[in-house]
Protein backbone atom coordinates (compact mmCIF):
# COMPACT_ATOMS: atom_id res chain seq x y z
CA UNK A 1 0.00 0.00 0.00
CA UNK A 2 2.89 2.31 0.71
CA UNK A 3 4.03 2.16 -2.92
CA UNK A 4 0.46 2.55 -4.21
CA UNK A 5 -0.12 5.65 -2.07
CA UNK A 6 3.10 7.19 -3.42
CA UNK A 7 1.67 7.21 -6.97
CA UNK A 8 -0.06 10.24 -8.42
CA UNK A 9 -3.79 10.10 -9.16
CA UNK A 10 -2.97 9.91 -12.87
CA UNK A 11 -0.60 6.97 -12.37
CA UNK A 12 -3.31 5.14 -10.40
CA UNK A 13 -5.81 5.53 -13.27
CA UNK A 14 -3.56 3.87 -15.84
CA UNK A 15 -1.18 0.95 -15.80
CA UNK A 16 0.57 1.52 -12.48
CA UNK A 17 4.38 1.62 -12.70
CA UNK A 18 4.78 -0.91 -9.91
CA UNK A 19 6.54 -4.23 -9.78
CA UNK A 20 4.93 -7.03 -7.79
CA UNK A 21 6.71 -8.34 -4.70
CA UNK A 22 6.42 -11.95 -5.92
CA UNK A 23 6.75 -13.07 -9.54
CA UNK A 24 6.15 -16.57 -10.93
CA UNK A 25 7.17 -17.42 -14.50
CA UNK A 26 6.31 -20.77 -16.04
CA UNK A 27 8.45 -21.84 -18.99
CA UNK A 28 6.34 -23.23 -21.82
CA UNK A 29 7.47 -25.65 -24.54
CA UNK A 30 8.15 -22.65 -26.81
CA UNK A 31 10.56 -21.34 -24.15
CA UNK A 32 12.62 -24.53 -24.12
CA UNK A 33 16.24 -24.42 -25.14
CA UNK A 34 18.95 -21.92 -24.37
CA UNK A 35 17.42 -18.94 -26.17
CA UNK A 36 14.03 -19.26 -24.52
CA UNK A 37 15.37 -19.76 -21.01
CA UNK A 38 17.86 -16.94 -21.51
CA UNK A 39 15.00 -14.57 -22.31
CA UNK A 40 13.06 -15.70 -19.24
CA UNK A 41 16.12 -15.26 -17.05
CA UNK A 42 16.59 -11.74 -18.39
CA UNK A 43 12.96 -11.05 -17.58
CA UNK A 44 13.46 -12.36 -14.04
CA UNK A 45 16.49 -10.11 -13.66
CA UNK A 46 14.43 -7.10 -14.76
CA UNK A 47 11.75 -7.96 -12.18
CA UNK A 48 14.41 -8.14 -9.48
CA UNK A 49 16.00 -4.85 -10.61
CA UNK A 50 12.58 -3.19 -10.43
CA UNK A 51 11.86 -4.27 -6.87
CA UNK A 52 10.53 -7.83 -6.87
CA UNK A 53 11.55 -9.49 -3.60
CA UNK A 54 11.04 -13.06 -4.81
CA UNK A 55 10.86 -14.69 -8.22
CA UNK A 56 10.23 -18.31 -9.12
CA UNK A 57 11.12 -19.52 -12.61
CA UNK A 58 9.50 -22.92 -13.13
CA UNK A 59 10.98 -25.15 -15.83
CA UNK A 60 8.61 -28.14 -16.26
CA UNK A 61 10.76 -29.96 -18.81
CA UNK A 62 13.45 -30.35 -16.14
CA UNK A 63 11.16 -30.29 -13.08
CA UNK A 64 13.43 -27.49 -11.94
CA UNK A 65 12.91 -24.15 -10.25
CA UNK A 66 15.19 -21.15 -10.16
CA UNK A 67 14.62 -18.94 -7.14
CA UNK A 68 15.48 -15.28 -7.57
CA UNK A 69 15.62 -13.01 -4.52
CA UNK A 70 16.49 -9.38 -4.01
CA UNK A 71 19.16 -10.42 -1.50
CA UNK A 72 21.07 -12.83 -3.75
CA UNK A 73 23.20 -11.86 -6.76
CA UNK A 74 22.46 -15.12 -8.58
CA UNK A 75 19.43 -17.41 -8.57
CA UNK A 76 19.42 -20.71 -6.73
CA UNK A 77 18.42 -23.76 -8.79
CA UNK A 78 16.60 -26.79 -7.42
CA UNK A 79 15.94 -29.95 -9.44
CA UNK A 80 13.92 -31.95 -9.00
CA UNK A 81 11.68 -29.59 -7.04
CA UNK A 82 8.42 -30.72 -5.45
CA UNK A 83 7.40 -27.85 -3.17
CA UNK A 84 8.06 -24.13 -3.20
CA UNK A 85 7.83 -22.23 0.07
CA UNK A 86 8.17 -18.44 0.15
CA UNK A 87 8.91 -18.23 3.88
CA UNK A 88 10.39 -16.26 5.54
CA UNK A 89 9.71 -13.45 3.02
CA UNK A 90 6.06 -14.40 2.49
CA UNK A 91 4.91 -16.85 5.18
CA UNK A 92 2.07 -19.12 4.09
CA UNK A 93 2.80 -18.88 0.37
CA UNK A 94 3.51 -22.41 -0.78
CA UNK A 95 3.07 -24.24 -4.08
CA UNK A 96 2.94 -28.00 -4.57
CA UNK A 97 4.52 -28.63 -7.96
CA UNK A 98 3.16 -32.11 -8.83
CA UNK A 99 0.23 -30.66 -10.82
CA UNK A 100 2.47 -28.15 -12.57
CA UNK A 101 4.90 -30.88 -13.62
CA UNK A 102 2.01 -33.13 -14.74
CA UNK A 103 0.95 -30.44 -17.23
Amino acid sequence: MERWRALTAEQRRGFAPLCPDVVVELASPSDEGPRGLTALRQKMERYRANGAQLGWLLIPEEQAVEIWTAAEAAPQRFAPAQVLDAAPLFPGLQIQLAEVWAG
